[in-house]
């Protein structure tokens, strides 16, 4: 088999790269720089920016399948004047590129990793697939439109190429990058965090899980034009998930038992009302779709990937 992998550089990219070469499989690493570092034995594309349209062709020669994860993601302090255009650009338009051209190349499947940001920000009762798309943001609606556009061009006569999108909430593990990478720093470093007593329900996926989703759906007939939201299938409030990551390092509980109201009139007076709600709020995922059709399971526990995580973390502090 061979396979086109974009984003393969990245905090997913890097590890999926992993298991593709464990499974013997012929891999075109999409990459942004010459200088990217890759395994041995992976051929390398350039492909420096996806906001223009990239000639995929000598990428696509003889591909069986590609993956999808490429993506301009959330940007702190955005300073472009229109942020859902900038997202459009990459994620929706360069996306239906890679796929148009891959479909034309004979591709047999594409997978695209989205968002669980899709569905929308927060809920009371679990999400699932069949649930109507609510994006709220720039970077959800840009998916929510390539996931429209990928379904349609699956649905045209001459296309045999089949789709296969995946939501996963926020993942975790080993290098994570932003606002988990400056959890596991404050833990680390004893730093009291007022976050003693929130009660919501939030859903996750470890990095080893969304990995294992990911090449599992590679094979699977049964995936084939289906959308699939993936989690752990434990959720946790934001402070038992940080009761966690504690034991995960080691350290003694400093979890401050903070009123949640307090901290969500602090945040929105500082203009962090975004992060409030991602701390606070509830966001539950079904995943039993995955389970029951794919007969997918999940291959580490929370516990398992925090403590991976957190002795990753600590390596990397010594070799500074």
């Amino acid at each position: 088999m061979r396979l086109l992998l974009t984003g393969a550089t990245g905090f997913v990219g890097s590890e999926v790269i992993k298991q593709l070469l464990a499974e013997d499989i012929d891999v075109i690493a999409a990459v942004r720089t010459d200088d990217s570092i890759l395994p041995v034995g992976v051929q390398r594309f350039l492909a420096s920016d996806l906001s223009e349209p990239i000639d995929w062709l000598s990428a696509l020669v003889d591909v069986d399948v590609v993956i999808h994860l490429a993506a301009r993601v959330h940007v702190m302090n955005d300073s472009a004047v229109d942020p859902l255009t900038e997202f459009r650009k990459v994620n929706t338009a360069g996306t239906l590129n890679l796929a148009r051209q891959s479909a034309d190349a004979g591709v047999k499947r594409f997978i695209f990793l989205s968002s669980i940001g899709v569905n929308g920000n927060n809920n009371y009762q679990s999400f699932s697939e069949s649930d109507r798309p609510s994006p709220q943001e720039p970077y959800a609606i840009s998916k929510c439109e390539a996931e429209k556009d990928l379904l349609s061009l699956a649905e045209e006569i001459e296309i045999e190429m089949e789709v296969l999108i995946i939501r996963p909430p926020l993942v975790y593990g080993p290098k994570a990058p932003g606002n988990f990478d400056s959890l596991m720093k404050w833990v680390n470093k004893g730093v009291p965090l007022p976050l003693g007593s929130i009660n919501n329900q939030r859903s996750f996926v470890a990095l080893d899980n969304l990995v294992g989703f990911i090449i599992h759906c590679i094979h699977h007939p049964k995936a084939a034009n289906e959308i699939f939201l993936i989690s752990d299938g434990e959720d946790v409030s934001t402070t038992e998930l940080l009761q966690k990551v504690v034991n995960a390092f080691g350290k003694k509980s400093r979890l401050l038992p903070v009123p949640v109201w307090l901290m969500t009139i602090a945040a929105k007076l500082i203009g962090k009302g975004g992060v409030a709600n991602r701390l606070f709020g509830t966001l539950q995922i079904d995943s039993s779709k995955a389970r029951d059709l794919l007969g997918w399971k999940s291959v580490i526990t929370m516990d398992e990937q925090l403590k991976k995580t957190a002795d990753a973390y600590l390596e990397k502090e010594k070799s500074l």
